[in-house]
């Protein structure tokens, strides 16, 4: 199937395996390009030598195109792109938006720039600075996330720029993607759906909770810190949303010397981040303390399968999805969907009105 997508980053499907923190590492992104799909490497919870030795790791396994994830905040944001371009990266990603003069780095360099956005004025900056597309996410998708859904929220931005734009938030098979390009879209990027593979290093047991999770188990919270953010409620949601402010700081404070122990890092880095992202934002000190901690948290579920410790970000559609196929497996049976609707559109349509 051709799209805008597959034309721009040459790809042979018009997939998008996301890039999450703890999760989209060299295995499942190599498995991701060998399948077909565009797979993202997410860089945020790598150091500068980690990513590079992350990015060769999947150059090894697999000639076919990739992207790198990073944040466009980050301190070290320029040393970052200059190991995508170094290293021949197809696309660069970002969770957020990045400035005008880093979309020009990359595009000099010959880099593909994929932001990710929650907002049409969003995307319409990132286009008017040279994106080449952009992914939008609906309220639906896992992690932080907006409250607009994604069929409002994906015909506004595809209406309003003329740069491909990738459907996000809710998606997990054929019959989704054909529903995005009906809408505009060039092709849709799965974040869940990818955790919940077989190429996943995601420990078994938290598989086990997402394929166990209904629809009503994934909520939106602000306890953890202080923005929405959509995840499978667990024992740390609970009490952290049961918790006066009084017991949320003293749990937040245990569990963040708990993190540290994990992370080595001094308190007083912690405590510098927290206050730079207290600063201009109503939050409270338990929520600043874990909001530094956040990839900590993110960490003890996806890496050392401590479902009691961590949070489990997750998109609503954790509960549509039963099994685990491998990626290859995956993006065969949603392009085998997809096909089979839109082989089945004409004969549903009225005779006095054809399906175009």
């Amino acid at each position: 199937m051709e799209t805008a997508l597959t034309k721009l980053t040459g790809v042979r499907h018009p997939v998008v395996q996301t890039g999450m923190g703890w999760v989209a590492g060299p295995r499942l992104v190599s498995a991701t390009a060998r399948a077909g799909a565009l797979g993202i490497l997410a860089s945020a919870t790598m150091t500068l030598d980690e990513l590079r030795r992350a990015v060769r790791e999947v150059a090894s396994r697999t000639d076919a195109p990739f992207g790198v994830n990073l944040r466009a905040d980050a301190g070290d944001a320029r040393d970052r792109v200059r190991i995508i371009i170094d290293e021949g990266v197809r696309v660069a990603s970002f969770a957020l938006a990045p400035s005008r003069e880093l979309i020009a780095e990359l595009k000099d360099a010959g880099v593909i720039v994929i932001p990710s956005v929650g907002a049409r004025r969003h995307a319409e900056k990132v286009a008017a600075w040279g994106a080449d597309a952009v992914i939008v996410q609906g309220g639906e998708g896992g992690g932080h996330t907006g409250d607009v859904a994604t069929t409002v929220l994906l015909p506004q931005v595809v209406d309003a720029v003329d740069i491909p734009v990738i459907a996000a938030g809710g998606f997990h098979d054929g019959r989704g993607l054909v529903a995005a390009l009906a809408y505009g879209a060039a092709g849709i990027a799965m974040g869940t759906r990818f955790l919940l593979t077989s190429d996943s290093t995601v420990p078994d047991a938290v598989k086990t909770k997402y394929l166990a999770a209904t629809v009503k188990d994934v909520t939106v919270t602000t306890a953890v810190d202080g923005l929405p953010h959509r995840m499978l409620r667990s024992e740390l949601v609970d009490s952290l949303e049961r918790a006066g402010r009084t017991r949320a700081l003293a749990q937040a404070v245990r569990r963040a010397a708990g993190f540290k122990k994990i992370s080595g890092l001094p308190w007083s880095r912690m405590i510098r981040d927290g206050l730079a992202m207290k600063h201009g934002k109503d939050l409270t000190w338990s929520q600043v303390l874990l909001a530094a901690n956040t990839p900590m948290l993110l960490r003890a579920s996806m890496v050392e399968g401590r479902t009691d410790l961590g949070v489990m970000a997750s998109g609503q559609v954790a509960g549509l999805i039963e099994d685990l196929p491998s990626c290859e497996e995956l993006v065969g049976r949603v392009m085998s969907e997809a096909g089979q609707v839109l082989g089945a559109l004409p004969r549903a349509c009225s005779p006095t009105r054809p399906f175009p």
